[in-house]
Protein backbone atom coordinates (compact mmCIF):
# COMPACT_ATOMS: atom_id res chain seq x y z
CA UNK A 1 0.00 0.00 0.00
CA UNK A 2 1.94 3.01 -1.28
CA UNK A 3 -0.65 5.73 -0.77
CA UNK A 4 -3.66 6.28 1.52
CA UNK A 5 -6.44 8.76 0.73
CA UNK A 6 -8.22 10.15 3.80
CA UNK A 7 -11.51 12.08 3.62
CA UNK A 8 -12.04 14.46 6.53
CA UNK A 9 -14.51 17.04 7.77
CA UNK A 10 -14.84 18.94 11.01
CA UNK A 11 -16.22 16.00 12.99
CA UNK A 12 -14.60 13.66 15.50
CA UNK A 13 -14.64 11.02 12.78
CA UNK A 14 -12.29 13.11 10.65
CA UNK A 15 -9.73 13.11 13.45
CA UNK A 16 -10.02 9.35 13.91
CA UNK A 17 -9.66 8.81 10.15
CA UNK A 18 -6.31 10.58 10.33
CA UNK A 19 -5.24 8.49 13.32
CA UNK A 20 -5.91 5.28 11.40
CA UNK A 21 -4.19 6.62 8.29
CA UNK A 22 -1.08 7.58 10.24
CA UNK A 23 -1.08 4.19 11.99
CA UNK A 24 -1.17 2.44 8.61
CA UNK A 25 1.51 4.79 7.29
CA UNK A 26 3.83 3.75 10.11
CA UNK A 27 3.15 0.06 9.45
CA UNK A 28 3.33 0.10 5.64
CA UNK A 29 5.54 3.18 4.96
CA UNK A 30 2.75 4.60 2.79
CA UNK A 31 2.25 8.29 2.08
CA UNK A 32 -1.03 9.95 3.14
CA UNK A 33 -3.17 12.39 1.15
CA UNK A 34 -5.78 14.13 3.30
CA UNK A 35 -8.75 15.51 1.36
CA UNK A 36 -11.27 18.08 2.59
CA UNK A 37 -14.13 18.81 0.18
CA UNK A 38 -16.34 21.91 0.36
CA UNK A 39 -19.72 20.99 -1.07
CA UNK A 40 -20.61 24.61 -1.90
CA UNK A 41 -22.88 23.51 -4.74
CA UNK A 42 -25.60 22.59 -2.23
CA UNK A 43 -26.07 26.28 -1.34
CA UNK A 44 -26.43 27.59 -4.85
CA UNK A 45 -29.13 26.20 -7.14
CA UNK A 46 -31.90 25.60 -4.55
CA UNK A 47 -31.83 29.10 -3.11
CA UNK A 48 -31.52 30.82 -6.47
CA UNK A 49 -34.51 28.84 -7.73
CA UNK A 50 -36.63 29.40 -4.63
CA UNK A 51 -35.76 32.98 -3.68
CA UNK A 52 -34.16 34.52 -6.75
CA UNK A 53 -37.37 36.22 -7.84
CA UNK A 54 -37.95 38.01 -4.54
CA UNK A 55 -34.40 38.59 -3.30
CA UNK A 56 -32.67 39.07 -6.61
CA UNK A 57 -29.51 37.30 -7.66
CA UNK A 58 -27.02 40.01 -6.68
CA UNK A 59 -27.45 39.92 -2.86
CA UNK A 60 -27.34 36.15 -2.95
CA UNK A 61 -24.09 36.08 -4.93
CA UNK A 62 -22.50 38.07 -2.11
CA UNK A 63 -23.69 35.49 0.42
CA UNK A 64 -22.28 32.67 -1.69
CA UNK A 65 -18.88 34.35 -1.75
CA UNK A 66 -18.96 34.67 2.03
CA UNK A 67 -19.72 30.96 2.32
CA UNK A 68 -16.74 30.18 0.08
CA UNK A 69 -14.49 32.30 2.30
CA UNK A 70 -15.75 30.53 5.42
CA UNK A 71 -15.07 27.16 3.81
CA UNK A 72 -11.57 28.23 2.78
CA UNK A 73 -10.83 29.35 6.35
CA UNK A 74 -12.23 26.10 7.72
CA UNK A 75 -10.06 24.09 5.32
CA UNK A 76 -7.02 26.04 6.51
CA UNK A 77 -7.78 25.33 10.16
CA UNK A 78 -8.32 21.61 9.50
CA UNK A 79 -5.17 21.44 7.39
CA UNK A 80 -3.14 23.01 10.19
CA UNK A 81 -4.55 20.54 12.68
CA UNK A 82 -3.73 17.57 10.41
CA UNK A 83 -0.19 18.82 9.83
CA UNK A 84 0.31 19.18 13.61
CA UNK A 85 -0.88 15.59 14.09
CA UNK A 86 1.51 14.42 11.37
CA UNK A 87 4.46 16.21 12.98
CA UNK A 88 3.69 14.64 16.35
CA UNK A 89 3.55 11.22 14.69
CA UNK A 90 6.86 11.84 12.94
CA UNK A 91 5.50 11.45 9.40
CA UNK A 92 5.03 15.07 8.31
CA UNK A 93 7.13 14.52 5.19
CA UNK A 94 4.70 11.84 3.96
CA UNK A 95 1.44 13.77 4.56
CA UNK A 96 -0.18 16.23 2.13
CA UNK A 97 -3.44 18.12 2.72
CA UNK A 98 -5.75 19.04 -0.17
CA UNK A 99 -8.86 21.23 -0.39
CA UNK A 100 -11.33 20.71 -3.23
CA UNK A 101 -14.79 22.08 -4.04
CA UNK A 102 -17.68 20.01 -5.39
CA UNK A 103 -19.22 16.62 -4.71
CA UNK A 104 -17.17 14.37 -2.42
CA UNK A 105 -17.57 11.34 -4.69
CA UNK A 106 -16.59 13.32 -7.79
CA UNK A 107 -13.60 14.82 -6.02
CA UNK A 108 -12.39 11.41 -4.86
CA UNK A 109 -12.72 10.02 -8.39
CA UNK A 110 -10.83 12.98 -9.86
CA UNK A 111 -8.22 12.80 -7.13
CA UNK A 112 -7.58 9.09 -7.72
CA UNK A 113 -7.29 9.76 -11.44
CA UNK A 114 -4.91 12.69 -11.06
CA UNK A 115 -2.73 11.46 -8.22
CA UNK A 116 -2.83 7.70 -8.89
CA UNK A 117 -1.39 4.95 -6.72
CA UNK A 118 -3.85 5.08 -3.80
CA UNK A 119 -4.41 1.71 -2.19
CA UNK A 120 -7.04 2.60 0.41
CA UNK A 121 -9.73 5.22 0.99
CA UNK A 122 -10.53 6.11 4.62
CA UNK A 123 -13.84 7.78 5.46
CA UNK A 124 -15.78 8.27 8.68
CA UNK A 125 -18.87 6.23 9.43
CA UNK A 126 -20.64 9.51 10.02
CA UNK A 127 -19.89 13.18 9.49
CA UNK A 128 -20.48 16.57 11.06
CA UNK A 129 -24.10 15.66 11.86
CA UNK A 130 -22.91 12.75 14.01
CA UNK A 131 -24.73 13.96 17.13
CA UNK A 132 -28.08 14.03 15.34
CA UNK A 133 -30.02 10.94 14.20
CA UNK A 134 -27.32 8.76 15.71
CA UNK A 135 -28.75 5.51 14.33
CA UNK A 136 -28.02 6.61 10.76
CA UNK A 137 -24.83 6.49 8.74
CA UNK A 138 -23.28 9.51 7.03
CA UNK A 139 -24.85 10.61 3.76
CA UNK A 140 -21.60 10.23 1.79
CA UNK A 141 -20.35 6.92 3.15
CA UNK A 142 -22.32 4.52 0.94
CA UNK A 143 -21.87 6.69 -2.15
CA UNK A 144 -18.10 6.64 -1.71
CA UNK A 145 -18.01 2.87 -1.15
CA UNK A 146 -20.11 2.20 -4.25
CA UNK A 147 -18.18 4.63 -6.47
CA UNK A 148 -14.59 3.91 -5.52
CA UNK A 149 -12.77 0.89 -6.99
CA UNK A 150 -10.48 0.92 -3.96
CA UNK A 151 -11.02 -0.79 -0.60
CA UNK A 152 -12.87 1.65 1.69
CA UNK A 153 -11.98 1.85 5.36
CA UNK A 154 -15.02 3.07 7.33
CA UNK A 155 -13.75 4.51 10.61
CA UNK A 156 -15.61 4.39 13.90
CA UNK A 157 -15.69 7.18 16.50
CA UNK A 158 -12.66 5.98 18.48
CA UNK A 159 -9.23 4.71 17.43
CA UNK A 160 -8.44 1.07 18.23
CA UNK A 161 -5.19 -0.60 17.23
CA UNK A 162 -6.25 -3.85 15.51
CA UNK A 163 -5.75 -6.75 17.93
CA UNK A 164 -8.58 -9.09 16.96
CA UNK A 165 -9.45 -9.11 13.27
CA UNK A 166 -12.50 -10.68 11.67
CA UNK A 167 -12.91 -11.53 7.98
CA UNK A 168 -16.54 -12.23 7.07
CA UNK A 169 -16.20 -14.73 4.21
CA UNK A 170 -19.03 -15.82 1.93
CA UNK A 171 -17.07 -17.13 -1.06
CA UNK A 172 -17.83 -14.08 -3.22
CA UNK A 173 -15.31 -12.17 -5.33
CA UNK A 174 -15.43 -9.26 -2.89
CA UNK A 175 -14.70 -11.58 0.05
CA UNK A 176 -11.74 -13.01 -1.89
CA UNK A 177 -10.48 -9.43 -2.28
CA UNK A 178 -10.64 -9.04 1.50
CA UNK A 179 -8.53 -12.17 1.97
CA UNK A 180 -6.00 -11.02 -0.64
CA UNK A 181 -5.81 -7.49 0.86
CA UNK A 182 -5.07 -8.94 4.28
CA UNK A 183 -2.28 -10.99 2.75
CA UNK A 184 -0.70 -8.01 1.01
CA UNK A 185 -0.84 -5.90 4.19
CA UNK A 186 -0.18 -8.68 6.68
CA UNK A 187 2.89 -6.93 8.13
CA UNK A 188 0.57 -4.29 9.61
CA UNK A 189 -1.32 -6.98 11.53
CA UNK A 190 1.58 -9.06 12.82
CA UNK A 191 0.74 -10.45 16.26
CA UNK A 192 -3.01 -9.89 15.88
CA UNK A 193 -5.52 -12.70 16.33
CA UNK A 194 -7.30 -13.47 13.04
CA UNK A 195 -10.84 -14.85 12.84
CA UNK A 196 -12.54 -15.90 9.61
CA UNK A 197 -16.21 -16.83 9.67
CA UNK A 198 -18.88 -17.87 7.22
CA UNK A 199 -22.61 -17.64 7.91
CA UNK A 200 -24.73 -20.63 6.86
CA UNK A 201 -28.47 -21.03 6.67
CA UNK A 202 -29.98 -24.27 7.94
CA UNK A 203 -29.02 -27.13 5.63
CA UNK A 204 -26.11 -25.22 4.05
CA UNK A 205 -23.54 -25.85 6.76
CA UNK A 206 -21.50 -28.35 4.71
CA UNK A 207 -21.15 -25.96 1.79
CA UNK A 208 -20.15 -23.13 4.13
CA UNK A 209 -17.55 -25.38 5.78
CA UNK A 210 -16.00 -26.21 2.40
CA UNK A 211 -15.74 -22.60 1.26
CA UNK A 212 -14.39 -21.53 4.64
CA UNK A 213 -11.67 -24.21 4.42
CA UNK A 214 -10.45 -22.67 1.15
CA UNK A 215 -10.17 -19.22 2.72
CA UNK A 216 -8.48 -20.62 5.82
CA UNK A 217 -5.89 -22.45 3.73
CA UNK A 218 -5.06 -19.24 1.86
CA UNK A 219 -4.82 -17.22 5.06
CA UNK A 220 -2.49 -19.77 6.67
CA UNK A 221 0.05 -18.70 4.11
CA UNK A 222 -0.08 -15.20 5.57
CA UNK A 223 -0.83 -15.59 9.26
CA UNK A 224 -0.30 -18.24 11.93
CA UNK A 225 -3.03 -17.48 14.44
CA UNK A 226 -6.35 -18.22 12.72
CA UNK A 227 -9.72 -19.15 14.19
CA UNK A 228 -12.16 -20.37 11.52
CA UNK A 229 -15.82 -20.95 12.30
CA UNK A 230 -19.15 -21.49 10.55
CA UNK A 231 -21.94 -19.45 12.14
CA UNK A 232 -25.37 -21.06 11.79
CA UNK A 233 -27.93 -18.32 11.46
CA UNK A 234 -30.61 -17.17 9.04
CA UNK A 235 -29.38 -13.56 9.28
CA UNK A 236 -25.78 -12.75 8.33
CA UNK A 237 -25.98 -9.37 10.08
CA UNK A 238 -27.19 -10.95 13.34
CA UNK A 239 -24.53 -13.66 13.26
CA UNK A 240 -21.60 -11.37 12.45
CA UNK A 241 -22.63 -8.64 14.91
CA UNK A 242 -23.06 -11.18 17.72
CA UNK A 243 -19.71 -12.83 16.96
CA UNK A 244 -17.92 -9.49 16.81
CA UNK A 245 -19.28 -8.42 20.17
CA UNK A 246 -18.88 -11.75 21.95
CA UNK A 247 -15.28 -12.26 20.78
CA UNK A 248 -14.12 -8.69 21.30
CA UNK A 249 -13.30 -8.19 17.63
CA UNK A 250 -12.03 -4.65 16.96
CA UNK A 251 -11.37 -4.75 13.19
CA UNK A 252 -13.62 -6.15 10.46
CA UNK A 253 -13.07 -6.95 6.76
CA UNK A 254 -15.95 -7.87 4.45
CA UNK A 255 -17.45 -7.58 0.99
CA UNK A 256 -19.91 -4.73 0.49
CA UNK A 257 -23.20 -3.98 -1.24
CA UNK A 258 -23.43 -7.10 -3.36
CA UNK A 259 -26.94 -6.28 -4.59
CA UNK A 260 -28.36 -3.37 -6.57
CA UNK A 261 -29.71 -0.21 -4.97
CA UNK A 262 -33.25 -1.20 -6.00
CA UNK A 263 -33.01 -4.56 -4.27
CA UNK A 264 -31.58 -2.84 -1.22
CA UNK A 265 -34.66 -0.61 -1.04
CA UNK A 266 -36.85 -3.69 -1.05
CA UNK A 267 -34.98 -6.00 1.34
CA UNK A 268 -32.49 -3.75 3.11
CA UNK A 269 -28.69 -3.98 3.17
CA UNK A 270 -26.70 -6.49 5.21
CA UNK A 271 -23.62 -4.27 4.79
CA UNK A 272 -25.36 -1.20 6.23
CA UNK A 273 -26.79 -3.15 9.15
CA UNK A 274 -23.42 -4.62 10.08
CA UNK A 275 -21.71 -1.22 9.94
CA UNK A 276 -24.43 0.25 12.15
CA UNK A 277 -24.28 -2.55 14.72
CA UNK A 278 -20.54 -3.25 14.86
CA UNK A 279 -18.91 -0.26 16.57
CA UNK A 280 -15.48 -1.01 15.11
CA UNK A 281 -13.68 0.00 11.92
CA UNK A 282 -14.78 -1.91 8.80
CA UNK A 283 -12.82 -2.30 5.57
CA UNK A 284 -15.22 -2.84 2.67
CA UNK A 285 -14.43 -4.46 -0.68
CA UNK A 286 -16.44 -4.27 -3.90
Amino acid sequence: MKKILVCIDGSRYGQVCCQYAFWFAHKTHASVDVLYVSENWQYEAPLIADFGGSLGAQPYMGLTEQLRQVEAEKAGVLGGYVNDMARKEGIAGRVAVHHRTGSLVDCITEFESEMGGAGLVIIGKRGEGANMATAHLGSNMERVVRASPLPCFVANREFFEPRKILIAYDGSASADKAVAWFGVNRAAFAGAELHVVSVARHGEEAHATDRLAVAEQTLLGFHRRIIAKVLPNASAADAIAHYQQSQGINFLLMGAYGHSRIRRLLIGSTTTEIIQRCLVPVVLFR
